[in-house]
């Protein structure tokens, strides 16, 4: 299964000069749990999450309004490609302790891929596996012959 299958294409995002004020209107209003920052070319140079608002809100006891997001956000971002495989994108989630990962197509923001996604497809990429893992045994064992 790969991440395109899997990705959501609408891709909430947050100019690099947003507050944190500007980013939770954006949470709430579009029902997500992240927002991606982007900058003049509208390529991703990070990322903010419910928990990151939070965090910096209660942390430094000021206003949201006063609070860039650029100085909040998790940067470098964490990218992948809609051709990559969902268990590839899985492994590299776990090794960078990220739960959400926008994907580019070149220099283009097309999707987010989150573990919610994962979660709710992984019975259908166990039967895939499966289903691989079989057909990786017939081929052998005919080849062996």
């Amino acid at each position: 299964m790969l991440v395109e299958d899997l990705m959501s294409t609408t891709v909430v995002t947050v100019d690099r000069e947003a507050t944190l004020a500007d980013a939770a209107a954006e949470l709430l209003d579009n029902g997500v749990g992240s927002v991606i920052i982007v900058g003049e070319d509208h390529t991703p140079i990070g990322i903010l999450t419910e928990s990151d608002l939070i965090r910096a809100g209660y942390g430094r006891g000021v206003p949201f309004a006063e609070i860039d997001v650029i100085d909040v956000g998790r940067r470098p971002v964490i990218t992948t490609e809609p051709t990559k495989t969902v268990s590839a994108v899985a492994r590299r989630m776990v090794a960078e302790s990220v739960k959400k990962v926008p994907v580019m197509d070149d220099l283009e923001l097309v999707g987010i891929i989150t573990l919610s996604d994962i979660v709710w497809q992984l019975s259908d990429i166990r039967r895939e596996a499966e289903k691989m893992a079989s057909a990786r045994e017939q081929w052998e064992s005919r080849k062996g012959r």
